[in-house]
């Protein structure tokens, strides 16, 4: 009854910003997303843009390449220069635009953050993601349901930690989230990490590199001896799809199969990941579903343009290293086997055919 009543109120959110759009003046909105090599950022960048346009706005979507930081940095240039009324930036490095956006500072510009925080500058008006560190949470709290850590009697289980890149500060609550719920159960002995890599540094992945974790999960294997007939790994906290896509590949390549395969956790609900999670190959994938996130930004904007307060709900957390940034934090939910046609297909986010 929970995921029924989340999916209607985010399918009625998804449908509500046609009727807010009329409320908005038009304005020119320039938009930089990090790169179009992974699905989410393809569709974070075409919902946010034909949400802007059902608004009324006039909308630059930019992708820079494939997490060019470079590229960023001079299609941002080029969005102030061509005197956009908003900038919405998804950052590469979030510690990288301190100095361009100087540039929408002076200008007078107002810069929305989206999903990752712009670090260390003060031209950032407001910040719209989901609530990242409980999206770290709920993947720690589903591990320790499935193998039951709450029990006196349970054994020791074995677990491996891979997070995403340090240079994308959503890492942080990611890790965070999911390491303040494993931890005590490591400090108990009822977790056992065998390659004793446990640091979010030691555990991260450049880009998010869906071909970086599976190198990293086989050098795991071979230094562990990790296989099905041999040291039994229960679970792997992954912090999102393409990392636990990795993971995966190595771990079927090693002979592990459905009835067999570690608790895996992910993110993001990309395609392959949910046809993996069909076949038993990745457990869940936490939910965060970009037309709402898009749905939230084009209020944000629209306020932003009609001089309107800006919808935020979270006035405390997020520290860009200049002062505390005004959120708004959207609600993530669990996808397993037995609910993602609900939650996906259901809802109009996939069709069948798209995860068949």
């Amino acid at each position: 009854m929970k995921i029924k009543t989340t999916l209607t109120t985010l399918c009625c959110a998804v449908l509500a910003c046609t009727a807010f759009a009329s409320t908005a003046n038009a304005a020119k909105i320039g938009v930089s997303m990090p790169t179009q090599s992974l699905q989410r950022w393809n569709q974070d960048g075409h919902n946010l843009k034909d949400q802007l346009e059902a608004a009324n706005h006039k909308v630059e979507l930019l992708y820079a390449g494939d997490n060019d930081i470079p590229t960023q940095l001079s299609q941002i240039e080029n969005l102030i220069a061509a005197n956009c009324e908003v900038l919405v930036i998804a950052p590469i490095d979030g510690g990288s635009l301190t100095q361009v956006l100087q540039g929408a500072k002076e200008k007078g510009i107002p810069v929305v953050s989206y999903d990752r925080l712009i670090m260390n500058s003060d031209a950032v008006s407001y910040y719209a993601t989901f609530d990242n560190y409980k999206v770290g949470q709920i993947q720690g709290n589903y591990i320790v349901d499935a193998l039951k850590l709450k029990d006196d009697a349970t054994s020791p289980k074995n677990i491996e930690f891979f997070t995403g890149s340090i240079d994308d500060n959503n890492v942080n609550f990611f890790w965070g989230g999911a390491i303040d719920v494993l931890q005590p159960y490591l400090d108990s002995g009822k977790l056992v990490c065998k390659s004793g890599q446990t640091k979010k540094e030691q555990v991260a992945t450049q880009n998010w590199s869906t071909e970086e974790a599976q190198k990293r999960m086989e050098n795991l294997i071979s230094s562990v001896q990790y296989g099905p007939q041999g040291v039994k790994l229960d679970a792997v906290l992954s912090s999102n799809d393409s990392v636990a896509n990795g993971v995966t590949n190595a771990l079927v390549a090693e002979g592990y199969n459905k009835d067999n395969f570690p608790i895996l956790t992910g993110q993001d609900c990309d395609k392959p990941s949910v046809k993996n999670i069909k076949r038993g190959l990745q457990t869940m994938s936490v939910f965060k579903d970009t037309r709402v996130l898009a749905d939230q930004v084009v209020k944000m904007v629209n306020a932003i343009v009609d001089k309107k307060d800006v919808p935020v709900n979270d006035t405390t957390t997020y520290n860009n290293g200049t002062g505390v940034i005004p959120s708004y934090l959207c609600t993530p939910i669990v996808v397993t086997n037995s609910n993602l046609k609900e939650v996906l297909v259901d809802s109009g986010y996939y069709t069948e055919k798209e995860i068949k």
